[in-house]
């Protein structure tokens, strides 16, 4: 089984944006009916992977963003004036 991880990680996006971009095709080939039955099962097989791959991405990110935060995270609020530093 080490070798199917070792596929998996050699197979993986080198980043979001390129995973984004795989998916958007892959999504356009499947709605297109360009794919055979066959090979429209292994799209959707690596589409997952993929989808996997982004929300881990995700994931890692909002992580990063709670600690830059100092886990802070404060509504967004449109009027400046609003504070509460009375």
């Amino acid at each position: 089984m080490p070798r199917t991880s070792a596929t998996a990680a050699a197979n993986a996006p080198a980043s979001f944006e390129q995973a984004m971009q795989e998916l958007e095709q892959l999504v356009a080939q499947m709605e297109a009916g360009e794919l055979p039955l066959e090979a429209s099962v292994a799209a959707y097989k690596h589409g997952s992977e993929l989808v996997k791959f982004c929300a881990a991405q995700l994931d890692k990110v909002d992580s990063q963003v709670k600690v830059l935060e100092g886990e802070m995270l404060k509504p967004f609020s449109a009027d400046p004036g609003t504070g509460e530093d009375d």
